[in-house]
């Protein structure tokens, strides 16, 4: 089964009020193009769930979320993203809910075996548990009785990841360092849309030595959008690392948002990365 598709056909399978989560970690491996095309289109009441970076930044600045679900936001060089900032000191997040960075994994965790909870000693004895009273505890029946968190599932509508190769039976390859909880996001999902740095072909996955580096069924995947330098301002190793100069002029224009999305969203997905991303590899190439 063929599961290339076009980003229109990504946007069109969305709708308000959905639960999205997105997968990466901090300003690493982000679904950027995606969430551009979130920014560019109609879309208004989001959930969002994730370990967050310039996605949530973005988002929010536009405007896009009713809800946040996250362990943390930072752009990782640049410690705390500054449209977040903005957002959540003005009110502009309607509702957010901050949990520890394991609790979120084990949320994941137990929407993808389609359990309602799971119970985890994370959290206890910190405010996190204070802030969100909806989280209950559950009594081990065995003879310890020990009182454990019951961490809720976080069921998602879509998982939303980047991957460095992909081929069109929706079969993915992550080289870098860390999958992080990309695996997870899939799982607790009831679609997935991946958008990848190369579209392959299947004969390549036939190597014993590339298959570590797949993280998740190919059934997971709903479609698969091919999308060179799609995680830019994110890195994507070994492909390309952070785009510093860029993660800064974006943390600028919190302020001065407008002149933000005239020169980078009011554009297609092909001019931003000719402002952007083609720099930065070009500089890399030359670098080295």
């Amino acid at each position: 089964m063929n599961k290339v598709i076009t980003t229109n056909d990504f946007i069109s399978k969305l709708e308000d009020g959905m639960t999205i989560g997105i997968g990466g970690w901090g300003a690493r491996r982000k679904p950027m193009s995606l969430v551009r095309e979130i920014c560019r289109s109609n879309l208004k009441d989001l959930t969002l769930v994730s370990y967050g970076g310039p996605d949530i930044g973005l988002l929010s600045s536009c405007k896009k979320i009713k809800k946040l679900i996250f362990g943390f936001v930072s752009l990782d060089l640049i410690p705390l993203d500054s449209h977040f900032r903005n957002a959540r000191q003005s009110g502009e997040l309607p509702e957010v809910m901050e949990i520890d960075e394991g609790m979120l994994q084990w949320g994941l965790r137990a929407a993808g075996m389609n359990l309602p909870f799971l119970p985890t000693r994370v959290g206890i004895g910190t405010d996190v548990l204070k802030n969100n009273p909806h989280i209950k505890f559950v009594e081990s029946p065995y003879d310890d009785k020990e009182k454990l968190v019951a961490m809720p599932a976080i069921k998602l509508d879509v998982a939303l990841l980047h991957v460095n190769e992909s081929d069109e039976k929706g079969n993915t390859l992550i080289f870098g360092p860390d999958p992080f909880f990309d695996d997870l996001f899939a799982r607790a999902a009831s679609n997935t849309f991946v958008s990848t740095e190369k579209l392959v072909d299947s004969t390549s996955f036939d190597k014993e030595k590339v298959a570590n580096y797949n993280r998740f069924e190919r059934n997971l995947v709903s479609g698969i959008i091919p999308d060179e330098g799609g995680a830019h301002p994110t890195a994507c190793n070994p492909s390309y690392g952070i785009d510093l100069d860029h993660l800064k002029e974006y943390s600028k224009s919190a302020k001065t948002f407008d002149e933000y999305q005239e020169k980078y969203l009011f554009v297609d997905e092909a001019t931003y990365k000719k402002k952007c991303w083609r720099n930065q590899i070009n500089h890399l190439n030359t670098a080295n």
